[in-house]
């Protein structure tokens, strides 16, 4: 337990940020911490792009460059680079949202092949990453989720949202890189789930290559991570996951309700914290079949698997296990965990400008409901910009 203020070190946390960005950074988490601000900022922002009004330099030189990477792979390498050389390494996320032509789904399917070839050539990028809808129209999903069959066209269509997965895994497993496939929506999850596990049973033969996401403020997710394990065992593969808290929580709430079935969500933020605690231990306690990758801006979270892996005699290092953070946030967590020699992740969101718009407004919204989170960002800014004056 001694390295219980490890997240409290700022010279550390910041070391990557000129006094200029720290002052963006400031003046970012303040206004994200007005709760209203952030409504009119996202309509303002909104507006001003679909009336292509000259907002994208400026979205571009404060909340993007703060968020992200960069428009492209190759802008993303500067910062890449410079993290990598603080033992953080990369995750690069193509953020364009809500594209649903067959087109699109082709093209999310090449950049993510792109991704994992030029992570083979980095060693600051040993992790890809896609989302379910990404490579095959949400409505699929959830039919094929529903067990109501197919059209004969869905049917095709289903099967080559098969095979941009099964392109995307087989790559990953010649070129060594892991894959990390987001979670979504509950009425989706199901069928995204049951071809993640079937590209684990055929890529997850030596080492863990394809990761699953479960997100643990549903309360379903230990039972399935349970039953999982024991299937994995039974049939001779191993099994990845990234565990997070959960990012769509209003949404599944509020469809619920609508629908009249029990909400999938915990009770309470304290129940889907314990889920969330419960679903890493268990995994640390079977490491030998499964790979743990931690997403999380939670403090305590991440004591505990410290301090849990140490218990085990699990090296910092050790590549069963990861923790992730989201770029541009909980630089506190990452960069200290690194500085120690914990394996540690930043998803890097990256792609234009205004394609990235509903990614980060997301966040900004997500950043406001998750109580504390920008009040403990603020208070550590402030904390370096005094720590850096008196130096």
């Amino acid at each position: 337990m001694e390295n219980h203020k490890l997240f409290d070190n700022t010279e550390v946390a910041f070391q990557l940020k000129s006094d200029t960005e720290l002052e963006r950074a400031h003046f970012l988490f303040k206004m994200i911490s007005i709760e209203p601000l952030v409504k009119i900022g996202t309509a303002v922002t909104n507006f001003a792009i679909k009336a292509h009004l000259p907002v994208e330099g400026l979205i571009r030189s404060t909340v993007f460059d703060h968020f992200c990477g960069g428009v492209s792979e190759d802008d993303c390498l500067d910062i890449i680079e410079r993290m990598y050389d603080k033992g953080v390494s990369s995750v690069l996320d193509f953020s364009v949202e809500g594209k649903e032509t067959e087109d699109h789904f082709d093209a999310a399917m090449e950049k993510t092949l792109k991704i994992i070839r030029f992570a083979a050539e980095k060693d600051s990028m040993p992790i890809a990453v896609f989302k379910p809808t990404g490579f095959g129209r949400f409505y699929l999903y959830q039919k094929k989720g529903e067990g109501k069959s197919f059209t004969s066209q869905e049917q095709t269509e289903w099967d080559r949202v098969v095979a941009r997965y099964d392109a995307v895994c087989k790559l990953a497993k010649e070129k060594d890189v892991e894959v990390l496939i987001d979670a979504e929506e509950s009425w989706m999850q199901d069928a995204a789930d049951d071809l993640v596990t079937d590209m684990m049973r055929k890529y997850n033969t030596d080492v863990t290559i394809v990761y699953n996401t479960l997100q643990m403020y549903r309360h379903d997710r230990m039972e399935f991570l349970r039953k999982q394990h024991e299937m994995a065992i039974k049939e001779g593969f191993t099994l990845g996951y990234k565990i997070v808290r959960g990012a769509y929580m209003e949404k599944e709430n509020d469809r619920a309700l609508d629908k009249g079935y029990p909400s999938p969500i915990c009770e309470s933020k304290q129940a889907t914290d314990i889920n969330f605690n419960e679903a890493a231990k268990y995994i640390l306690d079977n490491l030998s079949e499964i790979s743990l990758f931690v997403g999380t801006h939670n403090e305590e979270s991440s004591y505990m698997v410290m301090d849990i892996m140490k218990e085990k005699g699990v090296a910092n290092n050790d590549n069963r296990v990861w923790f992730g953070q989201l770029f541009g946030m909980s630089d506190n967590i990452s960069f200290n965990l690194a500085n120690l020699g914990y394996n540690v992740a930043k998803y890097v969101p990256f792609g234009p400008v205004k394609d990235v718009m509903p990614y980060l407004i997301r966040r900004a919204e997500e950043n406001t409901s998750v109580a504390g989170q920008t009040g403990r960002e603020l208070m550590l800014i402030k904390r370096e910009k005094e720590r850096r004056k008196l130096k």
